[in-house]
Parts: structure tokens; C-alpha cells; sequence
């Protein structure tokens, strides 16, 4: 019997999880045409078919469902195995690479990593930044050990993978210490007519900020709109506008952009994940970043 191909195993499990080849080929980062091909390739050395077409999707057959549960062990059990080998003892750091979506601000995404970097073994932190669907198309393949994301993943996506809460916390209104100053008196109703950076209106922030102003009758005068949080809070810095930022990172704005807190967003709240792809967590620098944030933002131990 032909020897049994892995990377040609592996396209099958990916494809079964997915329900297509297409969504397979997404994921993986390669053609529909090369995914089939090797799907092919897999069912002729085993001399039999393991997927059939059922709509726009596939469906395992009865081998294919005994193939899945086989290859689903075997994938689950190499990424244990690169778990231990890079968490074991060694002469070089462990490796941590973390997929941070677009969404998390970079002070966030600083504060929740820093207490990997500070276990007893040396690590070598790895990030990537991307959407949400990137990240976890990465997540599914092993390419990541954890994906931060100001969302849980939801039951329509169809990769298999757990949501950790990390905790939640509030959001304040800061600015330059003059505008802080002169905004801080009066608040929230000296807002209205006050000059104001904002995220673009596709972020959840954006959003719980629009409806808060429209409660309480209030129209700032809008400076810019920002993509890029970083960029945004660097305006701000600079005495352009009032923004809006998480209360978990407060002193962190103090320090790094010399700003002043004015007031809470009452009732917005901002959410933190991680997500992985097993539900108990052993990578050590994850066990370390999760175990904080809960402690650090309230959330219950998972």
C-alpha cells in the first residue's frame, strides 16, 4: 500500500471542517484546484471515497467519517506536540505567536501580553495583526497560538475554537490637559459642541459612543475619524480633540500620551478575548496572559 501523504491528509481534515472545498481553500491559503487535487490523491491511496457532494458544500461518507475522527487525533495530537516541545526545557526561548486583530488598540493589546513576557522561561513573542477571519484561518492550521479580539467568535464561523473572556471594562471620555480641564466641568453636557476624535463608525466603540451622545442630546463638533487608534490618540495628544478610550488602560494613556481623564461613557463597555483552538490552555506564556487579565479586569477564572 502507497505510503500515506499528511499534507494530503491534512487538506481532507481541513475541508471536512469546513464543508467545502472552497471554504478549505481559504483557509489554508492555496487554490481550489490544489486543494481538489489533493483530496484526490488522498482518496485513491486509500482506494476509496471519503467526500460527496451534498448542495454547495460536501459531505463526509462513511470512510470519510472514520477518516475524519483518525486525522482529527492526529492533527490534535502534533499540535500538543509542538506545544510540549516549545514549552519544554531548552536552550532557546519558547516561542509565543499571538494573531492581534485590527480592532484591539495597541496599548490594550501591550497591557494584556506583558505578563507573558514576564514568566521564569525566556519567550520569543511573535505577533501578527489582521480581521478576524484572517487570524483564525491562521488559528485552524497551528500558525498562531492565540488570537485577542474585542469579540467572541460566534457559532456560524466554522472553525473549532474556544473563546476565553479576558474581562471587560468601561469607557471614559480623555483629552489634552487644557481640554480636559476646561470638558471636565459641567460633564457629559460641556461635551455638546466640543471638538472630538472618533473611531470610523464600523467599530463597536464608534457605536456605543453614537448612541451615548444621542441619550443625553449631545453634539460634538466631529475633528477626524480614525482607522488607526494609535494615530488617533497621537492627534489627541497634540490638543486636536477629545476621545474615547477603555478605563483599562488609563494609566497608560497618562504616561505614554500625556493626556487627562474627563469623564465616564456610562453604560458602554468594552470586551476582551482570546481565542484558541483547545479549550483547556497549556502554552505557558497564553496560561500567564489570561490568568492576569481575568485577575486584572474582573472576569471569572476559566
Amino acid at each position: 500500500m502507497e505510503s500515506l501523504n499528511y499534507h494530503q491528509l491534512e487538506y481532507f481534515w481541513v475541508t471536512a471542517r469546513e464543508g467545502g472545498v472552497l471554504r478549505a481553500a481559504r483557509t489554508l491559503g492555496v487554490s481550489q484546484p490544489t486543494v481538489s487535487a489533493q483530496l484526490r490523491r488522498l482518496e485513491k491511496t486509500l482506494g476509496t471515497p471519503l467526500l460527496e457532494r451534498q448542495g454547495r458544500g460536501v459531505a463526509l461518507t462513511d470512510a470519510g467519517r472514520a477518516a475524519y475522527r483518525i486525522a482529527d487525533e492526529i492533527f490534535s495530537l502534533g499540535h500538543d506536540l509542538v506545544g510540549t516541545v516549545r514549552s519544554g526545557a531548552s536552550a532557546g526561548p519558547i516561542t509565543f505567536e499571538v494573531g492581534v486583530s485590527e480592532a484591539l488598540p495597541r496599548l490594550v493589546t501591550h497591557a494584556l501580553l506583558q505578563p507573558a513576557l514576564q514568566i521564569k522561561e525566556p519567550v520569543r513573542l511573535i505577533c501578527r495583526e489582521g480581521t478576524r477571519a484572517e487570524l483564525l484561518a491562521a488559528l485552524a492550521v497551528y500558525e498562531l497560538d492565540i488570537v485577542l479580539s474585542d469579540g467572541p467568535i460566534g457559532p456560524q464561523v466554522r472553525v473549532r475554537a474556544f473563546n476565553h473572556l479576558l474581562g471587560e471594562c468601561g469607557v471614559s471620555i480623555f483629552g489634552a490637559e487644557k481640554l480636559a480641564r476646561r470638558h471636565r466641568r459641567s460633564f457629559p453636557q460641556s461635551l455638546d459642541g466640543a471638538p472630538f476624535l472618533l473611531p470610523t463608525p464600523a467599530t463597536t466603540l464608534r457605536r456605543s459612543l453614537d448612541q451615548w451622545f444621542e441619550s443625553h442630546k449631545l453634539r460634538p463638533r466631529v475633528v477626524g475619524e480614525f482607522d488607526d487608534m494609535a494615530l488617533l490618540k497621537v492627534f489627541a495628544q497634540q490638543g486636536h480633540g477629545l476621545f474615547a478610550a477603555p478605563e483599562f488602560i488609563d494609566a497608560e494613556l497618562r504616561n505614554v500620551y500625556r493626556v487627562r481623564h474627563v469623564g465616564p461613557v456610562e453604560g458602554a463597555i468594552e470586551r476582551y478575548f482570546a481565542i484558541s483552538d483547545e479549550r483547556k490552555l497549556k502554552h505557558p506564556a497564553v496560561v500567564a496572559m489570561v490568568a492576569s487579565a481575568q485577575k486584572r479586569l474582573g472576569a471569572p477564572v476559566s
